[in-house]
């Protein structure tokens, strides 16, 4: 059991956990993932590793309610415990030494580019975060991403920083110059987009495909993804791949296959959560 010993709401729909996981803690790396299952008989779930403390023995997970089982987890409490957490799976990220790197987060992918900015910043990267949001209630960790480096926030209403896209701010960040790798974490459309916007600048693009895990070990075959004509597995081969090699259009089809289960499930879940018992 891995007992949940700190929770933090972000946004409406992101939750911050701190469970206890020392074996995990102490040797993982950024870029790395665990499969988490809440209790017998539930869904394993693939969650990126926000951070780890090896002296407290605890790593930390920041998971969005999109379906019945993240939601589930999301509404865990401190005290309580989560039944298995295996790993730490997956590649780390390879990391730029020296120079000048952009990591572009959106949504809750911004939780997943944390390890790369503090990783890059603690190599002495100049790092240039660009995190945005549909309004400001959904931009997170804009406080922890300012103390590794320069941070330009965007909501598409405008309510807070820059009004417009993620990849608007890149464009005026390439057409500046210096910008030596870009890293970039969030919905299928906007990797696509930064991967599009760098190629003609000959900047390397690392995406990160972690949405399209089911299991985590390869054997459901489900993180299917192509990249430069070859077919990989997202879980064993990646999650990060070259993002100017990913076929997006084969990975947003696969990204659907799921979908009608998942909605089947959350408003089961729904039912319960709203269903009155009588005696």
């Amino acid at each position: 059991m891995h007992p949940i010993v700190e929770r933090e709401q972000l946004s409406p729909n992101v939750v911050r956990l701190v469970v206890e996981a020392p074996r995990i803690a102490k040797v993982r790396r950024p870029g790395q993932f665990v499969i988490v299952r809440k209790g017998p008989g539930a869904e394993r779930i693939p969650l990126t590793i926000a951070d780890n403390d090896a002296g407290a023995g605890t790593i930390t997970l920041m998971i969005q309610a999109i379906g019945a089982s993240t939601t589930e987890l999301t509404n865990m409490q401190v005290g309580e415990a989560i039944s298995d957490i295996a790993g730490p799976l997956g590649s780390e990220t390879h990391l730029l030494k020296s120079g000048h790197a952009v990591c572009v987060g959106g949504g809750v992918g911004t939780a997943v580019l944390l390890p790369i900015v503090r990783a890059l910043s603690q190599a002495g990267v100049h790092v240039t975060s660009v995190i945005g949001g549909r309004s400001r209630e959904w931009v997170i960790l804009e406080r922890e991403l300012r103390e590794l480096g320069d941070v330009v926030t965007c909501t598409d209403d405008g309510s807070y920083g820059r009004h417009g896209f993620v990849t608007e701010a890149l464009k005026d960040l390439l057409e500046a110059g210096g910008v030596d790798a870009v890293y970039a974490i969030g919905p299928v459309p906007m990797m696509k987009a930064v991967s599009a916007m760098t190629l003609p600048y000959n900047v390397p693009t690392t995406v990160s495909l972690n949405a399209i895990m089911v299991d985590g070990t390869g054997m459901c075959g489900g993180c299917r993804v192509t990249i430069d004509g070859e077919t990989k597995y997202a879980c064993v081969d990646g999650p990060e791949f070259d993002g100017h090699k990913v076929n997006y259009q084969e990975l947003s089809d696969r990204l659907t296959t799921y979908r009608t289960f998942e909605q089947q499930a959350l408003d089961k879940l729904g039912a319960c959560a709203t269903t009155e018992v009588k005696a």
